[in-house]
């Protein structure tokens, strides 16, 4: 079935004030969505990073797809490759690990396979997990993932959720993710305040939650001996432990003192990075996350590899649309050895392409759609008021230190460590 045309849609949707190591998010964020048409009709939808460098290398594949067989995943990677053969893909925020050509090639490839098989999917009138080998779960279960956040963007345009900097309001901004989506697990993002002002917080998550899962994420924001401290301090209260100081080396002396494991989306994040990261024993929970290590298929080998060598697998999300979720929801109900309940930003956005009703939270999971391809249907006037948002807002690129200097003028991310 050959590819007709190829439609490349920069969005932008709402997002809060959220804090991390690097600033705060700005008022919008960055996706694309890109549909493959195909003969007969049919249409596969992708979504990916936004920003104008991710863009500007997705572009120069599109000339390149018409004709070219949906079905042929290996000869659509080729072509990937062949466009981008010298270029290296860096992010302004700094929060998905070290750069390569290889991590360029796999995060725009990941695009189009996605989109591929969900027109695969359609053609062949079966869902995803289907053309992914079928299901190992009905439901795929997520975490809440909790944020420090201010009450308002310098606009002054507010939200709902208030401000959160104590762990009075983490508390309960956890019990109203509970009460609205039924979430069992809690994740925090960390690396925003003092490590002992973020230990408070998670201490207070754990005794209002007793027997949920906890984690936290300070982003490398913490120095070898202050994670061990950590570590220490929250000895019996995490699952594991996102991240803590940066680079392989760092995470294998924390990981060495630690009675919880570690895990990672930073420091293993292509599968050049596996042999380093699991000969030094850095991390006993690999973040997978399809957008950058290379597709769903490739997912599924990661969690081969990942199972092989006792390591387990969660999957890391950042601000995302419907057809990510779709997708990763697809891939997460495929792969077996998918051991922790997986991230998703899905609490903060309040904006869609994709029609409702179909990826709904219960009891902290949504269920695999069985409908065929990644079983969403496209918004096509919702896809239209985002894209207006994109070129209303101006950005091209997140860049949350910048952003964070409204608020705090000298602001500088955490470079030195706590």
């Amino acid at each position: 079935m050959q590819i007709l045309d190829v439609v490349l849609t920069p969005v932008a949707f709402a997002d809060p004030p959220l804090l991390n190591v690097m600033g705060v998010h700005e008022p919008f964020a960055l996706r694309s969505v890109v549909q493959v048409k195909c003969e007969d009709g049919i249409v596969g939808l992708g979504e990916s990073y936004g920003d104008e460098a991710f863009l500007g290398e997705v572009r120069k594949v599109l000339p390149r797809l018409r004709g070219h067989d949906v079905f042929d995943l290996p000869g659509l990677q080729r072509l990937v490759a062949e466009a981008l053969s010298d270029t290296v893909l860096t992010d302004a925020h700094g929060l998905i690990g070290g750069f390569s050509i290889r991590k360029t090639i796999a995060s725009v490839y990941s695009l189009f396979e996605v989109a591929c098989l969900d027109a695969q999917g359609h053609f062949l009138g079966r869902p995803v997990t289907d053309l992914l080998g079928g299901k190992a779960r009905d439901a795929v279960e997520f975490s809440a993932y909790l944020f420090y956040k201010y009450g308002k963007h310098v606009d002054g345009r507010e939200d709902s959720w208030g401000e959160i900097t104590t762990p009075e309001a983490l508390v309960g901004s956890a019990k109203r993710m509970f009460d609205e989506y039924g979430f069992r697990s809690i994740k925090l993002k960390g690396g925003v305040y003092e490590p002992a002002h973020e230990v408070d917080g998670v201490r207070a998550l754990a005794e209002a939650f007793p027997g949920h899962p906890l984690r936290i994420d300070p982003n490398g924001a913490w120095t070898v001996e202050t994670s061990i401290r950590v570590a220490a301090e929250l000895d019996g209260v995490l699952e594991y432990l996102e991240d803590p100081t940066p680079g392989i080396d760092g995470m294998a002396q924390v990981a060495a003192e630690a009675s919880m494991p570690l895990a990672t989306n930073m420091c293993v994040v292509n599968f050049g990075d596996i042999e380093p990261g699991f000969r030094a024993r850095a991390i006993g929970v690999l973040l997978s996350d399809h957008h950058f290590w290379g597709g769903l298929r490739a997912t599924q080998s990661l969690s081969v590899t990942c199972e092989s060598f006792g390591v387990g697998l969660s999957m890391h999300s950042n601000s995302h649309l419907g057809i990510s979720l779709a997708a990763m929801v697809q891939v997460a109900a495929a792969t077996p050895h998918l051991t922790y309940a997986c991230d998703t930003h899905w609490p903060w956005k309040v904006e869609d392409v994709i029609e409702p009703g179909v990826l709904e939270f219960r009891e902290g999971a949504v269920a695999v759609p069985t409908t065929p391809g990644l079983g969403i249907t496209l918004d096509e006037d919702a896809l239209a008021r985002l894209h207006e948002n994109y070129v209303r807002c101006g950005l091209t690129k997140r860049d949350d230190v910048t952003y964070m200097r409204n608020f705090v003028a000298d602001f500088e991310p955490n470079t030195a460590r706590w």
